[in-house]
């Protein structure tokens, strides 16, 4: 039984990596995952994506933000199995944001998907969200759909922390996104390069699109405890940031003007 599912899932990989090679130039979806000391995680998210999208021309890009253990070398292996997989790596650790804004830059596809590295977040989600952000009848300026943890499963300090920075925010910048550290998402690559870029942005996304006349739509994903390793963040280390964050969010967008859309005569 094994054996054959092993066989079946070699199947899938090479049936994707004919995909990829004659599709190469008319990718519809980048994967981008954002990695820091991730070894124990990477294998089955991989493995995960290449299921939940087998069918479509899609690429995979694993950002290493300088990771201290075995991640970018699992990767690395990794390459020989999934030909969509691309491995990005920091020479120096530089926050999450930073890590999604590189295989952003680095995307091929005109349609960018985000998961978080850790595993939490449920691959078999994305082909729904790709479908809202894409459906025929989406409003014309609709350019994220943004995934909401309809059940967390963290601890309940966790939470609380999440629920009270959301709230806050919510509040102050008016972007009526509940749960802004939902790390799946999909959105269009050229809006999203064209937003103003800094550390933490991921966590503020909703605002900055709405803030240049986008709209934002939010579906309940999956959410899963995490398998191995350890969260990068606690609550005391976010406050100080997000304190400074919101500031710098709120007045970049009181500065913004927006001029409706440009037209070449």
């Amino acid at each position: 039984s094994t054996r054959k599912e092993s066989s079946a899932a070699s199947d899938v990989y090479k049936r994707q990596a004919r995909r990829l090679s004659v599709l190469a130039n008319s990718l519809e979806f980048s994967i981008v995952v954002p990695l820091h000391n991730e070894a124990g995680n990477v294998t089955r998210l991989i493995e995960e994506i290449a299921r939940a999208l087998d069918g479509r021309a899609f690429e995979m890009l694993f950002v290493d933000d300088a990771s201290t253990d075995d991640t970018r070398a699992v990767l690395v292996e990794l390459k020989s199995r999934f030909p969509m997989l691309r491995v990005v790596a920091h020479r120096k650790n530089a926050g999450q944001s930073r890590a999604i804004r590189s295989g952003v830059l680095a995307a091929r596809a005109p349609v960018i998907g985000t998961l978080d590295g850790d595993g939490q977040n449920d691959p078999a989600d994305l082909p729904d969200l790709y479908r809202a952000l894409t459906r025929a009848d989406a409003p014309q300026d609709l350019k994220m759909v943004m995934g909401r943890r309809a059940s967390r499963k963290d601890t309940a300090w966790k939470r609380f922390g999440s629920r009270f920075a959301n709230n806050i925010r919510m509040r102050l910048l008016n972007d009526d996104c509940d749960d802004s550290g939902c790390g799946i998402k999909a959105f269009y690559r050229d809006t999203y390069v064209s937003l103003p870029y800094f550390d933490h942005m991921h966590r503020y996304m909703p605002a900055l699109f709405r803030a240049e006349g986008h709209k934002v739509e939010y579906r309940d994903v999956n959410h899963r405890p995490r398998a191995t390793g350890t969260s990068n963040y606690t609550n005391f280390g976010r406050l100080g940031d997000a304190l400074s964050d919101l500031r710098g969010v709120m007045w970049l967008i009181r500065r913004r003007r927006n001029p409706g859309g440009a037209d070449e005569l």
